[in-house]
Formats: structure tokens, C-alpha cells, sequence
């Protein structure tokens, strides 16, 4: 039962704390994938630990008891007496409904979330062929759209697509500039850690955590491929096309009809342009090593917290080889 309450405790003050600390902390921007990384780890141990806490309630009495006590013998007791539980099956039987519910819940969230989002990348990434053509110099295919855009659709074939708006308004820097920022969403599979964050928000959609951990990443990503794509091209050309790119955007219609319903499409003018802009015009200085090594710790402690959290009253018990009088 102490396992289970730490759990939950621990679920609670991260879904709250977690919340407001990272809102707060201006080093995400200096160092995006990590903040990526630190979002994740938070709202992810939040499942688990919740999770977790329903396996730790229903322990005792679950398969632990009859056969399989006698087969093991005194570790499967030692545990039994770790784990006992007061409320006795109601309680138990409580936690493993919680830990199943969790498990199905964040099980069907994800695979609806990933069919829909694969099938609906796949048609756009063929409509975009059909409707426009690949330009092999450019590595993007061309749409024909008088309003300048550039985005690109992850999935089984990933693919850059650039208007003919886009060509007409921004200088040949910047084209080559913002297509860069574009490959390097799929290089990144930055998809990949948009569906992690917005996977847990479905699971969980009343903690203020998961709400969070979703716009944050959806922020962090624009600012990881903008890093990326500033190591091989001049940051004012990148800062001027995102410029030309957000005021289209404002217009009735930036990104051509081919994109269909919520497919995994990330658009270069999509989010927070005006602090991009800022950023790219003004870096400030790379997170220190220090503090670099002190959040990749809080990162790695939140993944690994819940499963320390509920397997260390077992592994003392058997270190100490507790044993129950019968």
C-alpha cells in the first residue's frame, strides 16, 4: 500500500511541479532536444507511475497467491508481505482495474493515434506528387499554390513540399535555408516525439502536465530544426524567409488543400514565429555543460523514477530476506 501512495504522490507532484517548473525555464530554448527530452520523460513517468501504483495495490492478491506461492516459496511471501495491501481484494482488485484501465487506455490511444496519422501522411504524401512534381534540385516536391509555404509530411514517405508562391517570394538563400529546417524534421523524426507527447495527452487529458508537454514539443521542435538547419545556412536568410512565411500565414489558406484533416504535417511557420525570429536574429549562448548534465539527470530520474519506486520495497525485502511468519 506505501508503494502504491508513493507512486501516486509522485504522479501528482510531477503532473503539477513538473508543469509549472518547465513552463518557467528559459534554458528549453537554448537547448531544445533536451527540453524535448526532459517533457517527455515527465509526462511519460506521470502513465507509468499511475500505472504502476494499480500493479503495487493488486499484488497481493493476484497469481502471487496459492500455486505459484508454494512453487517459489519465501521470495514470493517476502513480496506478498511487501506489497500486502489493508483494504484486502477490494482494494486490490481496485489497483489492478487502475493499472489495466491505464494500460488499455494508453495502449488504444497510441495505435488509434499512429493508424490514423500513418494513413492520413501516406494519402497526403500522394496527393502532394499527383497534384504537384518533384523537383530533384530543390529535394522537395512543387506545389502549384499562389501563397508562400513550405512544410513537410512525415511517414512512410517522407516528403518536403514547397509552393510555387514560396519559390516566387523568398530569395534563393532562404529557400535553401527553410528547406533545411524541413529535412531536419525528418531527420529527427520529430513526428516520432509529437505523437509521444500528444499520445499522453489523450491518455491522461486532465493533467496540466500532458496539455503542456504537447504545445511545448510542438514549440521545441520548431526550435531543434531551426538549430539544425542554421549549422549550414546563414541564420538572417532563415529569420527573413520565416518572416515572408508567418505573414502568409495570417492569409485565410497558408498551406495547400492537399493536407488532409490532422496529418502529421510540420510547417515552418506554424509556431511562435515571432520569437523564432528573435532567436535566430539574436542567439543567446548554448546551455552550459553543467546544467546540460543536471537536466539530462532529471530526465533520466523520471524515466526510471516509477520502476525504482515500486520494485525498492521488494528488493529490500529480499536483501534483507524479511520472511512472514506463517
Amino acid at each position: 500500500m506505501t508503494a502504491a501512495a508513493v507512486l501516486l504522490a509522485y504522479a501528482v507532484g510531477v503532473s503539477t511541479l513538473a508543469a509549472r517548473m518547465l513552463a518557467r525555464a528559459g534554458w528549453t530554448a537554448r537547448a531544445p532536444l533536451l527540453g524535448i527530452f526532459t517533457y517527455l520523460a515527465a509526462a511519460w513517468s506521470v502513465i507509468a507511475a499511475v500505472g504502476l501504483a494499480g500493479l503495487t495495490l493488486a499484488v497481493h492478491a493476484t497469481a502471487l497467491g496459492g500455486a505459484l506461492s508454494q512453487l517459489i516459496g519465501a521470495c514470493v511471501l517476502r513480496l506478498r508481505a511487501v506489497y500486502a495491501t489493508p483494504g484486502g481484494a477490494a482494494v486490490a482488485g481496485a489497483g489492478l482495474a487502475l493499472a489495466g484501465l491505464v494500460a488499455i487506455r494508453t495502449s488504444f490511444t497510441a495505435a488509434s493515434h499512429l493508424r490514423v496519422t500513418r494513413r492520413q501522411a501516406l494519402r497526403h504524401a500522394r496527393t502532394a506528387r499527383l497534384v504537384g512534381r518533384p523537383e530533384p534540385a530543390l529535394g522537395a516536391v512543387l506545389v502549384a499554390h499562389s501563397q508562400p509555404a513550405a512544410y513537410c509530411v512525415a511517414g512512410r514517405h517522407p516528403t518536403v513540399i514547397l509552393t510555387t508562391g514560396a519559390l516566387q517570394a523568398l530569395a534563393p538563400g532562404q529557400i535553401d535555408a527553410v528547406l533545411a529546417h524541413e529535412r531536419a524534421h525528418l531527420a529527427w523524426h520529430h513526428h516520432r516525439l509529437l505523437a509521444m507527447a500528444r499520445i499522453g495527452r489523450r491518455a491522461l487529458p486532465f493533467l496540466p502536465l500532458m496539455r503542456d508537454a504537447e504545445a511545448q514539443v510542438e514549440r521545441l521542435v520548431e526550435l531543434h530544426a531551426d538549430d539544425a538547419a542554421i549549422q549550414s545556412h546563414d541564420p538572417g536568410s532563415l529569420a527573413a524567409a520565416l518572416v515572408v512565411l508567418a505573414a502568409a500565414a495570417a492569409a485565410p489558406s497558408p498551406v495547400p488543400a492537399v493536407a488532409p484533416g490532422s496529418a502529421p504535417v510540420l510547417a515552418s511557420a506554424a509556431t511562435d514565429a515571432v520569437h523564432r525570429i528573435h532567436r535566430l536574429l539574436r542567439p543567446a549562448e548554448p546551455l552550459d555543460r553543467p546544467r546540460r548534465l543536471v537536466w539530462q539527470a532529471v530526465a533520466a530520474a523520471l524515466v526510471l523514477g516509477p520502476l525504482v519506486m515500486a520494485l525498492a520495497p521488494a528488493v529490500l525485502a529480499l536483501a534483507l530476506g524479511r520472511v512472514p511468519h506463517a
